[in-house]
């Protein structure tokens, strides 16, 4: 009888032994890094609990106890905290680690840059290109204000040109959400710190005119001027003459090159033929532009050319006299160019 018992003590020594070691490996392991030889990265679905994200890491050769991690949460009380997300396994993190960074909710956030001067169009197609995010919407919505929920409206000029992040999962129409009440909350502080003194009636001309400045322009330091170039002609009835409005309104039968003709010919976005602002904005004006436009420099230019210097700027003249001449010589400068470049 003795000799039972004590096999039985033996055996339950060396149970309670194994147990022991079991505990101590699965304690141990939730410090030793993860089986990740370069960054992974892996989605927390909505509603999956903790022991499946478990399971899922182990099967994937990313987690070697994941009993020991399921039952280290449960006695946190963090099991159930975990969040939906795309979360980026780093070489050298821990079992300990990945559970506070799934806690935290600090998902892998991707990015996309509107760029000034973009029309919508330029917009929607870098939106469908953008692999990290989810296309909802058609190639070329003609209704996108109220697919996007603002009501009726045209879409040209209504987003903000910056970089905006965002998580996986993240669709076409809340990026454009998103940049349409971010230009509204730009353009309507820059209206109501507006000089009172400009000739625009309304935050809509400022963004029309701005997104007129935006295309005539990348030298952040002549924005201003040419702000307050056309302003001035907006003031004594000149009309603003600005090939970007009789781009936009070509169209795709723009060929590169404005003609004599197309000058000419009439209609509703053509600033030579028609006095005023163009009906609608020609494209999406960036922060730095709706503010040259609410306080513009104060000139009596009414022309400007690209300058001879090849660095984008211009030259401001006030009487045609002058632009003629400004003109002149940068057609010279262009000859003289391209005679060089001939063998």
């Amino acid at each position: 009888m003795k000799a039972v018992l004590r096999i039985v003590l033996v055996l339950a020594a060396l149970g309670l032994g194994a147990f022991a070691l079991v505990i101590w490996q699965g304690l141990r392991s939730l410090d030793q890094p993860l089986a990740v030889a370069s960054a992974v990265r892996f989605k927390v679905l909505p509603g999956m609990s903790f022991s499946h994200v478990a399971t899922d890491l182990h099967a994937r050769g990313i987690v070697t106890s994941p009993r020991a991690w399921a039952w280290y949460a449960r006695s946190q009380d963090t099991a159930g905290a975990i969040k939906a997300g795309e979360y980026e396994i780093d070489p050298g993190m821990t079992p300990r680690e990945l559970l506070a960074r799934m806690v935290r909710g600090d998902v892998v956030f991707y990015s996309f840059t509107i760029i000034d001067g973009w029309r919508v169009r330029d917009l929607l197609e870098a939106l469908r290109k953008n692999q990290d995010i989810v296309t909802k919407l058609a190639p070329a919505p003609t209704d996108l204000m109220q697919r996007l929920g603002f009501g009726a409206g045209e879409a040209e000029g209504q987003f903000l040109p910056e970089t905006y992040r965002f998580e996986g999962g993240t669709t076409d129409i809340d990026i454009l959400q998103r940049a349409h009440t971010a230009m509204l909350r730009e353009l309507n502080a820059a209206w109501e710190d507006r000089n009172p003194a400009i000739p625009l009636r309304s935050a809509n001309e400022l963004l029309i005119l701005a997104s007129i400045v935006e295309k005539e322009s990348a030298n952040p330091a002549e924005l201003a001027t040419i702000a307050g170039l056309y302003q001035h002609r907006l003031e004594i009835g000149m009309r603003l003459q600005a090939d970007p409005t009789v781009i936009y309104g070509l169209a795709d039968a723009y060929d590169g090159s404005l003609h004599s003709v197309e000058l000419h010919t009439d209609g509703p976005y053509n600033s030579y033929t028609r006095e005023g602002l163009p009906p609608t904005p020609i494209a999406l004006p960036g922060a730095a532009a709706i503010h040259a436009c609410a306080h513009p420099a104060a000139t009596d230019a009414l022309y400007f050319v690209a300058s001879d210097r090849g660095d984008g700027s211009h030259v401001f003249s006030a009487t045609l006299l002058q632009q003629n001449a400004a003109v002149a010589k940068y057609v010279a400068h262009q000859r003289a160019k391209e005679a060089r470049r001939s063998p």
